[in-house]
């Protein structure tokens, strides 16, 4: 059974940073992409970060230069971070992980992070 479980959210002033964490487990399939997605109040769920299998990195505008996606390994998972520096009230959302396989796409329960003007 695959589980993500996220950490990291929390409540920030504006200009401050936060780091994001995903542990993956249970996999037995190749990952093809994992990352992260957000969701604000009233708005559609966003792609903030992706990381290939290849190590190709994506990330939308908003974020470029700000956020910083890395992935790496536990004796048990595959883990995938998002280091947000220079929040701003704007990147309040609720913070999804998700990592891509060849038929299926398997997400996080989200993680809150809210940032103060």
């Amino acid at each position: 059974q695959v589980r993500l479980v996220e950490s990291g959210g929390g409540l920030v002033q504006a200009g401050g940073s936060l780091r994001l964490s995903c542990a993956v487990s249970g996999h037995s399939f190749p990952i093809l992409s994992l990352g992260w997605y957000r969701q604000a109040p009233g708005k559609q769920r966003e792609l903030v970060a992706s990381r290939t299998a290849d190590g190709s990195t994506n990330y939308a505008d908003s974020v470029r230069d700000r956020f910083t996606i890395s992935r790496g390994m536990t004796w048990n998972a595959v883990t995938v971070d998002l280091q947000m520096n220079s929040l701003e009230p704007e990147d309040t959302a609720v913070y999804y992980c998700y990592v891509q396989g060849r038929q299926s796409d398997y997400w996080g329960q989200g993680t809150q992070v809210t940032v103060s003007s």
